[in-house]
């Protein structure tokens, strides 16, 4: 019969990628996982659109408000979906924590403490030298105490154990003979002057690096750098002619010191490059490798005939006290280094660079008030001079 029509055939007759043109009544919306609307095409039937539908990824509505089959073209109500994996970002209002503000409290945080434990450093040590004049020793139980903290923190995991190998230490060694020859120029330079007038001499470290950089490496520096140069150079030369209690040994030391740091910075950023190594064990590895270094020419300088009797000396005099100077010494050196070199990893070299001034104004301020130095106006003028002159190199630098 004309009028009869198989099953099969009707069944055949659809597929899931075409809608029939039927009108059907309107039924009530049901929750259902809804295939992702690719694209929207033209048909041939009565209807002008016919979706096209996949179910490859989840789809995400914005609003479902009726599934009416518009009248008109004009009518037809947009349905936006957003596809998680490859579409625009969602404004989404999140509450996060004030990131600048806790970065100020740990920079704030790391300068108190690099400031405060470098102040106790240098009272402890200027107290030593007076009454233990061997600055080599001195030098070799700071890089000693050092050494021993770091090796018992690996041993009982407090600290992460580096991952080094040969090439680190070549690469390190250079650093590490720059490293120990400033820290010694550096600690026999206290054993003969004040300590304000060593780090007033210090603060002309940067004259030294734009020097060095010029001259030996071929760097180019913008003019308002080296004129910053002027005040540093002045001040110091100011500061020294002026210096009541000078003495040329001192001077040189902290000259000495000021360019055997120059020299360590260069070789670190030309031979660390690459070594992923936290700014904490990193000092660690300097410290004990400078050791090394240091030890036999400690011996070969001074001598155990001499550090005996000085010892003995030193403890008639000064009592059990001195024995806590010596390790206070020793182990405020390691700390303020070991923070220092930490807040490298959090703060710009900027910063860093700032920070570094006002730690010798602390530092100077400090050691006058404690141990009564003299000191005529001239002098603290030369100082200010030079501290203003590093401060005004560290923001041409950048």
């Amino acid at each position: 019969m004309i009028s009869s029509v198989k099953y099969t055939q009707i069944q055949s007759s659809l597929n899931t990628s075409t809608f029939s043109c039927r009108k059907f009544p309107l039924q009530k919306p049901q929750l259902s996982t809804l295939p992702i609307i690719q694209n929207l095409q033209k048909n041939t039937c009565s209807s002008p659109y016919v979706l096209s539908l996949s179910h490859q990824k989840p789809l995400y509505l914005t609003s479902t408000n009726t599934f009416i089959k518009p009248r008109s073209r004009n009518n037809l109500n947009e349905c936006k979906a957003y596809e998680a994996d490859r579409s625009r970002s969602l404004d989404i209002n999140i509450e996060v924590p004030n990131e600048k503000s806790t970065q100020k409290f740990r920079i704030g945080l790391y300068f108190a403490t690099w400031w405060s434990l470098n102040v106790v450093f240098n009272i402890y040590n200027k107290k030593v030298l007076n009454a233990f004049p061997y600055p080599w020793l001195t030098s070799t139980l700071s890089l000693a105490a050092g050494s021993l903290i770091m090796l018992i923190s690996w041993a009982t995991r407090v600290a992460e154990v580096p991952k080094v190998n040969f090439d680190f230490f070549k690469a390190l060694f250079p650093v590490a003979v720059a490293h120990t020859i400033g820290h010694v120029a550096a600690t026999v330079s206290m054993s003969k002057v004040a300590v304000s007038f060593t780090h007033i001499i210090k603060s002309g470290e940067p004259a030294f690096s734009v020097l060095v950089s010029r001259f030996f490496l071929g760097e180019a520096f913008p003019m308002p750098v080296y004129l910053s140069l002027l005040p540093i150079i002045g001040g110091c030369a100011l500061s020294a002619m002026t210096e009541l209690n000078f003495n040329m040994i001192g001077f040189m030391g902290a000259m000495i010191s000021n360019l055997a740091f120059v020299f360590r910075n260069i070789f670190s950023k030309k031979g660390m490059k690459g070594m992923s190594v936290s700014g904490m064990n990193y000092y660690a590895c300097l410290s004990i490798l400078s050791l090394l270094i240091l030890t036999p020419f400690a011996i070969a300088v001074e001598g155990p005939k001499l550090w005996a009797a000085g010892w003995q000396t030193a403890v008639s005099q000064i009592g059990p006290n001195f024995v806590w100077w010596v390790v206070a010494q020793s182990v405020f050196y390691h700390l303020y280094n070991q923070v220092s070199y930490m807040s490298l990893d959090q703060i710009s070299p900027l910063t860093f660079s700032i920070g570094n001034t006002m730690k010798r104004i602390s530092v100077i301020v400090t050691s006058i008030l404690i141990f009564h130095t003299p000191l005529k106006p001239v002098n603290a003028l030369g100082a200010a001079i030079a501290i203003l002159g590093t401060f005004l190199y560290s923001q041409a630098k950048q």
